[in-house]
């Protein structure tokens, strides 16, 4: 083999070898934690370990389906970046309303249904389709209260806590039954 073909093969082995480390690298200029609360109503924010979730995962993408750095890989989102335009913003609620039914979301939809498509989740559904398929496959935490600490609003809410009822002194649930 010439010298050049095997430059070639040396510098595509170490492009291969070094890319996890690069990838691992630009994820590390990331946040060390994120505080999700757009959607906090019976329960406080939840405070995301952004950097022990970036030596999880294979790449940003996995989580954020593209980067500021690489054009999306997801069908939908390729529809307006096919042609490798790199997106401004790797958050979630840019792309994900957290009021998917809202009249304002709703009309944007119908003016631009390829921008705003129809299969596109709320911010809720997104959040929990990516966090809880990874943590239902890796074996991570997946109950409510796992990342979701219920607040004062929550527990009047499903009447617990100090706003649960008292049991009856017959040890029935109230009148009648």
């Amino acid at each position: 083999m010439g010298g050049r073909k095997k430059t070639l093969l040396g510098m595509a082995a170490l492009m291969l070898l070094t890319a996890p480390l690069a990838a691992q690298s630009w994820a590390a200029d990331g946040p060390g934690t994120v505080e999700l609360g757009s959607l906090a109503n019976h329960y406080s924010a939840v405070t995301f370990n952004h950097a022990m979730h970036t030596g999880v995962a294979p790449s940003c993408a996995e989580c954020h389906h593209h980067t500021t750095g690489l054009a999306p890989t997801d069908p939908n989102c390729a529809r307006c970046h096919e042609a490798g335009a790199k997106a401004k913003s790797v958050a979630c609620k840019d792309c994900h309303s957290d009021k998917p039914f809202s009249a304002e979301n709703l009309k944007k939809i119908q003016e631009n249904p390829k921008l705003y498509h129809k299969d596109r989740l709320g911010l809720k559904g997104a959040y929990h389709r990516r966090c809880l398929g990874c943590h239902t496959e890796m074996g991570g935490p997946t109950g409510c209260q796992d990342c979701h600490t219920r607040n004062d609003k929550g527990d009047a809410f499903f009447n617990s806590g100090k706003y649960a009822p008292t049991p009856s002194a017959s040890g029935g649930h109230g009148e009648g039954h």
